[in-house]
């Protein structure tokens, strides 16, 4: 997979930059929370999973104004975060990029951008997908649990992020959720990371959801901590002919956890062709090093999967080695992302 692409484009209240990697045609990512173009592309559970996407797609997903690479004006008035001021962001970029049509795949917080545009531009999105969304931010948490959350991040922004990772990727290795707490910290300052978070909480689009009419699929993770999986069903429910897919676990981000099943629904509903690696014949694997796989895709190192597999990190070495080999790939990032598209793990 080659490196990103980054630019910058004109939205309501200043500049966002925007990253794109592959080719073919688009696939828009409306920013979840709070992001980062660089220190997300260095993530290789992140690299791997857009490698998926963009093998047939060209990707493109961006930074709101106050974030990583985007311009940070003040978040107060016509730019103060909020589902209507992201659904402008996103219109306005899909406008400057100049898409007549597009495929959106909105994740979490991203997910009321996506819905929204949907259902104010019925002829110009071709595909919608949403993962771990909602229509209702009232109900992601009860009024108690919000209120703590917001004041925690206000008071210790180190404090406040570490909480979100416990909700957001519980189980998931120690050095993943470090890499998600210092990423959020360089994403945004305190005050802006707390008031994306608050236009969370006041989201309802549920208005909206009957007048889309592009061909929709809703993924959710039953066990999710972040967004309930009640607000998922409840958004398929209320939009014409959307399809849901319940998945297990409870990690929010879907390239976490077990990512194999989401691509396993969202490329062919996005109309993936598959890719010429396909020849690869599944049993070129032994079952120990789909095993090793699998956590090389969760981001496990090899002392971590060595821990947990009951192996010595010298074994696990070896097994990285071979898989690499076997699937002609040039790193544990780039092997990962041939494994989920084949199947193998």
């Amino acid at each position: 997979m080659t490196d990103q692409r980054i630019g910058f484009v004109a939205v309501p209240g200043g500049r966002i930059a925007y990253a794109e990697v592959g080719s073919g045609p688009p696939l828009v990512l409306p920013t979840p929370w709070i992001s980062h173009l660089e220190l997300d592309w260095e993530s290789p559970e992140y690299r791997t999973f857009l490698g998926a996407l963009a093998r047939t797609h060209r990707v493109v997903r961006y930074d709101r104004l106050g974030c990583g690479l985007s311009d940070r004006p003040e978040l107060v008035g016509a730019v103060a975060p909020s589902v209507a001021h992201d659904t402008a962001v996103l219109s306005a970029l899909i406008d400057g990029l100049g898409l007549e049509t597009t495929a959106l795949f909105g994740f979490s917080i991203g997910a009321g951008a996506a819905l929204g545009y949907a259902a104010a531009h019925p002829g110009r999105v071709s595909r919608l997908a949403v993962f771990g969304g909602y229509a209702e931010g009232a109900r992601t948490a009860p009024d108690a649990l919000r209120e703590a959350i917001l004041a925690t991040i206000r008071a210790h922004w180190g404090a406040g992020s570490r909480v979100l990772a416990d909700v957001w990727m519980p189980g998931e290795p120690a050095s993943v959720r470090e890499d998600f707490v210092r990423l959020q910290r360089s994403a945004a300052d305190a005050e802006t990371a707390a008031a994306v978070l608050a236009a969370v909480y006041d989201v309802d689009i549920r208005g909206v959801l009957g007048s889309i009419e592009a061909p929709t699929l809703v993924l959710h993770r039953r066990d999710d901590r972040a967004i309930p999986f009640a607000l998922g069903r409840e958004v398929a429910a209320g939009i014409a002919g959307a399809r849901l897919v319940p998945l297990d676990g409870n990690v929010h981000p879907p390239w976490l956890g077990d990512p194999a099943p989401v691509l396993d629904a969202l490329l062919p509903f996005l109309g993936a062709d598959a890719p010429p690696e396909a020849a690869v014949e599944t049993g070129v694997l032994t079952e120990r090093e789909r095993e090793v796989l699998r956590l090389v895709a969760r981001g496990f190192n090899d002392a971590e999967i060595a821990s947990e597999l009951v192996l010595s990190a010298h074994t696990v070495h070896r097994h990285v080695a071979n898989i690499r080999r076997k699937l002609d790939q040039p790193s544990r990032a780039a092997a990962a992302a041939t494994g989920i598209r084949l199947g193998l793990i």
